[in-house]
């Protein structure tokens, strides 16, 4: 899982916190343990300093082998204290000063004890050691008289007792610590990054403009406060402000080239129009003058003709593209979709007798707020170009129907031909764009047909998709219903408004 920044740097102080936290308390336990355990070896050389007096029976009356050295019984010695007499090998006499009901006494080792002395480095050092039955002691070893050697042991139970307190303290000390450190340094991370954040707001709402075309603006930019050059996010910021500032200017110098382009189409095609016409109705006044005309000049007249009128189709259809794009509006009025419908398919079978035609369309009406001349050029396109590009004998299925939603009506046009290529697929909506790489004659289409179905149903706020494979392409077509339409169905249906969902054709 991908952690947030504020996060990452939450974790990585408190991890650090608690890191040198840890490292703190070793040390300092390891400190103080050595300080306590030599402040115990300082007591422990007092203590054997008292065990030059010989052995007596230990308190509970034993034999020779439960006698102890005299000096523990002496006053002033702490309660835990060991000490032993050491003779050829031998432990003579050893015993650990124990208080109980009050009353202090010296008792004998057991032999494990006795055991551990013996073993006991005879260095003159203090040693750790785990006594049996009674704990770990540091023990010292030194030489007493006619050869022997005098043992004395404090017992380390105090020290541990110390340290097991100060561990437990300090533990709960770093861990409040901790809490704190995440509490108030996730509160500083917060502030701190409260300028990324508006940083990044902006570069949000940027990215959320509609830069793909048309008149394109970037008002937004990272206030001056958080373009602070001496701080890491205010580079930031300041970057950031320049690069809308680059894609400003460019936007606006590719908004100006294509506003001229779109000009000079409208333009030109608007001016093309009349000579257009002139060539047009010459080449038909001659061929239909009675005058004896050559067969090669009528048949060129006749050529000059139908080219001057697929020309003028040509330019008419660039004028509304370039209209469309100005956003120049369309009519207004209410569109019967099955009654367009039905004139669009009646006119496709004439033209294509060739191909089975079908239609299906709802029972009741269904109408849309548009222009009816352009919504009957977008079928009528959609069905030429289903008829042209498929073979003969093709079953080319045209339907109507009304979303569940009430909101739109939707038109698909379905035919069973080879299907687009999938190179071309991507483009079918661009200008230019055609299924024949030869671009021949024969073919008839200007390559404009299905981007002025494009523009003509966004124009109407409407959307369309394609899907093809081979032996199905399908068109399809979803435009709003009229406003009233719309009310109508969801006074009916009673329920929350649910937006409808359409996808785009790549």
């Amino acid at each position: 899982m991908t952690l947030s920044l504020r996060a990452r740097l939450l974790v990585t102080v408190t991890g650090l916190l608690a890191i040198v936290s840890v490292v703190a308390g070793f040390a300092i336990r390891a400190e103080l343990h050595g300080y306590l355990e030599n402040r115990l070896d300082g007591q422990l050389a007092v203590a054997g300093a008292r065990n030059d007096h010989g052995p007596r029976p230990a308190a509970n009356g034993g034999g020779d082998d439960d006698e102890v050295p005299a000096y523990l019984l002496m006053p002033g010695q702490s309660d835990g204290t060991l000490g032993a007499t050491i003779a050829g090998g031998n432990v003579t006499a050893a015993g650990v000063l124990a208080t109980k009901d009050g009353s202090t006494s010296a008792t004998s080792l057991s032999d494990g004890a006795k055991r551990v002395l013996l073993d006991l480095p005879r260095d003159g050092h203090a040693h750790t050691r785990d006594v049996s039955g009674l704990g770990s002691y540091r023990l010292l070893s030194v030489p007493g008289r006619a050869g022997t050697m005098l043992v004395t042991g404090l017992p380390l139970s105090g020290v541990d007792e110390t340290i097991s307190r100060l561990t437990v303290v300090g533990g709960l000390i770093a861990g409040g610590l901790i809490i704190v450190a995440i509490a108030g340094g996730g509160v500083l991370i917060r502030l701190t990054l409260r300028p990324l954040r508006r940083v990044a707001a902006t570069a949000v709402r940027v990215s959320e403009l509609p830069l793909a075309s048309g008149d394109v603006e970037l008002p937004h930019r990272v206030p001056s406060s958080e373009t602070n050059v001496r701080t890491e996010i205010g580079q930031v910021g300041a970057a950031l402000n320049r690069l809308l500032d680059h894609v400003d200017a460019a936007l606006s110098a590719r908004q100006a080239s294509e506003m001229q382009v779109r000009q000079f189409v409208a333009d030109a095609s608007h001016e093309l129009r009349t000579p257009l016409a002139s060539i047009q109705g010459y080449a038909e006044l001659c061929r239909r003058t009675g005058a004896q005309t050559p067969p090669e000049v009528a048949y060129a007249l006749e050529r000059v003709e139908a080219e001057s009128k697929r020309m003028a189709t040509l330019v008419d259809d660039l004028l509304l593209l370039a209209r469309l794009d100005a956003g120049r509006a369309l009519a207004r009025e209410e569109v019967d979709l099955s009654a367009l419908l039905v004139a669009a398919v009646s006119d496709a079978h004439a033209a294509g007798g060739d191909h089975e035609w079908r239609l299906e369309l709802p029972d009741d009406q269904v109408a849309v707020t548009g222009d009816s001349h352009r919504l009957h050029q977008v079928v009528t396109n959609l069905l030429s170009n289903a008829r042209v590009h498929t073979p003969a004998g093709t079953v080319v299925a045209a339907r109507l129907e009304r979303a569940s939603d009430g909101r739109s009506a939707t038109v698909t046009i379905t035919d069973g031909g080879p299907g687009i290529p999938p190179e071309l697929f991507p483009h079918i909506f661009e200008r230019f764009a055609r299924g024949d790489s030869s671009r021949s004659r024969g073919a008839g289409s200007s390559g404009l047909g299905l981007a002025i179905v494009a523009a003509v149903v966004a124009a109407h706020g409407g959307t369309i998709v394609a899907d093809s494979v081979p032996g199905r392409t399908t068109f399809r077509v979803t435009l709003p219903l009229r406003d009233h339409d719309q009310g109508a169905a969801r006074r009916a249906d009673e329920a929350p408004e649910t937006p409808s969902v359409v996808g785009a054709a790549s």
